[in-house]
């Protein structure tokens, strides 16, 4: 993934949204990460839901176990001064 900063992808605002439609591509400010750009195309696969939370469900590996502890964890919690 190729790396922008901020000013210099403002100035070049062109030639990155070419290059994100190929592969997405990173904009920094002040040295840290904190945008990709990226293709409609690849947004769309990403965002894309194909079912609901129940059929994800019903659908999972887990679904139907009998033996599964979702009992809490009763250990005692530390104290602490307020």
């Amino acid at each position: 993934m190729n790396q922008w900063q901020l000013q210099t992808a403002k100035a070049r605002m062109s030639e990155l949204v070419k290059k994100a439609q190929r592969q997405p591509q990173e904009i920094t400010l002040h040295g840290k990460a904190v945008v990709v750009v990226l293709s409609r195309l690849e947004y769309e696969r990403l965002s894309r839901q194909d079912q609901s939370l129940a059929e994800f469900i019903r659908h999972s590996p887990l679904y139907g176990l009998e033996d599964m502890d979702f009992s809490r964890d009763k250990s005692p919690v530390r104290e602490v001064n307020l």
